[in-house]
């Protein structure tokens, strides 16, 4: 494949993939080969250099990672078969005996797959609410890896990603962040401080619900620990398919052009929900009374995200009947897709409280949004 050389705006990047034309046939989408393996000639050397096994040498997947790279101002991306498969492969550098910070609150598969983790490797594991700089700090001790998620799921906090930078400085940890609700259109944490940045490129990234895909990106790509990650996931195996790669350079074509209007909804609905009677409290921090607005609007730009919370008056009976009258609302977990989705987090996950119904907010006329929410609220 060939790509353009020029340097471009990111939405330029995304909407032309990165300037990819097919030189067999000048066909401007990415060709799709399916090969997993590559011929060699009579002299056994491969017909190609950078094609031998696709396990390392699928063009797409290489593509988008180029592109996301790109997208968060990175030196080096990697792309992975899920967002937990990321997760997985940077938890695996830490090694037995060693300590992890962990922010509290944050994606219940994260949290359950880490203790799990820890608790077979014998690594200390501490929870804090990292949104809480003052409370990070006063546990902040010597550590592999800081992990924070902003904004988070399902509880919309924003943590500082600066603030953070300047504690790992001091204890000598990693700081990954996990910017899946965020996306690199609103937010590139490398730029604030952070060494790698994690995205479950299943939801916004992709957008349409149809791939499942982990990313990482970093900001030192001759660091000992990505050298690490670079290896799990050559000897584990833990690759994208090429279908999904091409699946997923497609959907990030028009990511720009989706966020911007899911988080053109999203603020609308935390608006109107924020004043509706049935709604005790709204969770997004692009409203001003937000305790993260100020330090969401330093590190997001362009918007606040697709991903809201709110709170219903009457509690677990309340939320379940208004989740139950919905209709543009899809009843399904995930997020960052162009359809709208709905769940009642405590439904699986306990420890969110009962009355919390977490909000995926898609493209749709924001009327037809609003006319949805207010008829099960009311």
């Amino acid at each position: 494949m060939k790509r353009s050389s020029n340097s471009h705006s990111i939405e330029t990047v995304f909407a032309q993939a990165d300037g990819v034309i097919d030189p067999q046939t000048g066909g401007v989408v990415p060709p799709l080969q399916m090969a997993t393996t590559f011929v060699r000639g009579e002299d056994n050397q491969p017909l190609s250099p950078d094609h031998i096994y696709s396990r390392d040498d699928s063009d797409l997947c290489r593509l988008a990672e180029a592109i996301l790279a790109k997208a968060e101002d990175a030196e080096a991306g990697l792309l992975l078969p899920s967002g937990m498969a990321a997760v997985a492969a940077v938890m695996r550098t830490v090694p037995t005996g060693g300590r992890i910070i962990l922010q509290s609150g944050i994606y219940w598969g994260v949290i359950k797959w880490v203790r799990e983790f820890c608790a077979r490797r014998s690594i200390d594991l501490i929870e804090v609410d990292c949104s809480d700089t003052a409370a990070l700090r006063s546990v902040a001790v010597s550590a592999d890896i800081l992990w924070i998620e902003t904004p988070s799921n399902p509880y919309l906090k924003t943590t500082d990603i600066k603030a953070c930078a300047g504690i790992v400085a001091e204890i000598g940890a990693t700081l990954v962040v996990d910017s899946t609700a965020a996306t690199p259109v609103l937010s590139q944490p490398l730029n604030h401080g952070a060494d790698i940045v994690m995205h479950s490129a299943t939801k916004g990234i992709n957008g349409h619900s149809d791939v499942l895909a982990g990313f990482l990106a970093c900001r030192d790509a001759s660091s000992d620990l990505w050298q690490a990650i670079l290896t799990d996931r050559h000897d584990a195996g833990a690759v994208i398919g090429t279908f999904e790669a091409w699946l997923l350079i497609r959907g990030m074509r028009t990511l720009p052009l989706r966020i911007e209007r899911m988080c053109q909804n999203a603020q609308t609905l935390a608006e109107f929900l924020s004043n509706h009677p049935s709604v005790e409290h709204v969770l997004y921090p692009g409203l001003p009374s937000d305790a993260g607005h100020d330090i969401a609007q330093r590190q997001m730009k362009g918007g606040f995200g697709s991903l809201l919370s709110i709170r219903v008056k009457g509690g677990r009976e309340a939320a379940l009947s208004a989740i139950g009258k919905l209709n543009l609302f899809k009843r399904a977990t995930s997020l960052g897709g162009v359809e709208s989705l709905v769940e009642h987090r405590h439904t699986i996950e306990d420890t969110v409280p009962d009355d919390l119904l977490r909000l995926s907010v898609g493209i749709e006329a924001v009327d037809d949004l609003i006319a949805d929410l207010d008829n099960a609220l009311r």
